[in-house]
């Protein structure tokens, strides 16, 4: 791996600047980590947040919507936003050269959005159509449904939000959140690519560093949803969600857990997909993820299958998980290895990837993790390794959720789990 420069800057107001310089290509990219997602939506207003995202590049200081929009795309920016869990993620990509004015327009989106009330309407019929969209898709529907019921709230709330929540949020709801949570200090901004640090610093001190500090907001953590449930759904197939625990990005074993889950999910050799899809023939689609907040991570789980197929789905899906406590071969291992490192090549090329990577890394766990450190992390997994992590860490407390025209079983031994 190549040697990466990594330089950090905290401003006095709080915000975090994390940057990675990439001499040897031509781009830069930003990513924006900034305090107002999804769990800050008020009761019964969830998809407010994602309305702002989306508001929130309606026009900026002393520009209207189409003339931001031209500024952005005469820079050649390709940009981003969305409401995640915790934060607002604004990202772009362009030129190096570019990148200043690029972040010269972006002070103004943070700080001096425009939220124009005759725009708000238009904001909420397009997270309206998205959430419509995943509905009519039920795999997309029963990943985020089970989210929700996995995670204790307000962790699992839908970060595009609720369609029976819609009509309750105002442009001044909107206008409200934004008032409410974005912040400088909490904020973290990655640059990765051609650029100066000290320049970086420089500007971004010239452009956020009088952002004025808000309170941080409390976030209450509630109780976990509901572990088995069915929602009927009259349909020629049935789509089957689980989730278990596991642990987060900061936790010393996150990268053996990644590697178990990587064992059932990483391919079409992987667990799953030959156990299940190719040797029983029993659906057409079936995977495993290991996915991480801050301090709450799950494994999410899917298959789409028919529905005559469905309860030996099941089954099959939950005992390909529990056999992995049987045994891992070395070439099974050995593999996931080859895949991560294949990912970690490609993010050496990409500005956008790392920019994020490096704020994801500020976030989580305080420090920046090279891909060096990544690279050796990888190569530090065992057999052995992986196969105390299974037996510490078995699936248990799992959720299970399934639309189709009928409700499954779940096998005993599962529920003793």
């Amino acid at each position: 791996m190549p040697d990466q420069t990594i330089a950090i800057h905290h401003f006095t107001n709080g915000l975090t600047l994390v940057t990675e310089v990439m001499p040897a290509v031509q781009s830069a990219a930003f990513s924006f980590l900034v305090p107002g997602g999804a769990v800050f939506d008020p009761a019964g207003e969830n998809g407010t947040a994602s309305i702002l995202s989306d508001m929130i590049t309606r026009g900026a200081g002393d520009r209207d919507t189409r003339e931001l929009s031209e500024a952005l795309d005469n820079l050649g920016l390709h940009r981003s936003e969305s409401a995640g869990t915790e934060h607002l993620s604004i990202s772009g990509a362009t030129l190096a050269d570019n990148i200043p004015d690029a972040l010269r327009l972006y002070a103004d989106i943070l700080r001096r959005p425009l939220l124009p009330p005759d725009q708000f309407e238009a904001a909420r019929s397009g997270v309206e159509q998205t959430l419509r969209g995943n509905e009519d898709e039920p795999r997309q529907r029963i990943m985020t449904d089970l989210k929700e019921r996995c995670l204790p709230t307000p962790w699992g709330r839908p970060t595009d939000g609720k369609l029976d929540d819609l009509p309750a949020i105002t442009a001044a709801s909107v206008r409200n959140h934004y008032e409410r949570c974005l912040r400088p200090n909490g904020a973290i901004l990655g640059v990765a690519g051609n650029v100066d640090p000290a320049e970086m610093t420089d500007l971004i001190g010239e452009l956020f560093g009088d952002w004025a500090e808000k309170p941080a907001l409390p976030i209450e953590t509630g109780n976990q949803g509901t572990p088995r449930e069915h929602i009927e759904h009259d349909s020629a197939q049935t789509h089957i969600g689980l989730a278990y625990p596991s642990v987060p990005y900061r936790d010393p074993d996150y990268f053996t857990a990644w590697a178990a889950v990587g064992i059932l999910s990483g391919g079409m050799s992987a667990r799953l997909f030959t156990e299940v899809r190719e040797k029983r023939g029993l659906c057409y689609a079936i995977s495993a993820a290991l996915t991480t907040l801050k301090d709450h991570a799950r494994v999410l789980g899917y298959a789409g299958t028919t529905n005559e197929r469905a309860q030996h789905t099941l089954d099959a899906m939950l005992l390909s998980i529990l056999w992995l406590s049987n045994g891992v071969a070395e070439d099974e291992l050995e593999r996931c290895k080859a895949r991560a490192k294949s990912s970690l090549i490609m993010q050496q090329e990409s500005t956008i990837a790392r920019s994020a990577a490096v704020a994801r890394d500020w976030y989580h766990l305080g420090r920046v993790v090279t891909l060096d450190e990544v690279k050796q992390k990888v190569e530090a997994i065992t057999v052995p390794a992986v196969m105390d992590f299974v037996h510490t860490h078995p699936p248990r407390d799992l959720t299970i959720l399934t639309i189709g025209p009928k409700a499954l079983e779940v096998p005993a031994e599962i529920l003793r789990n």
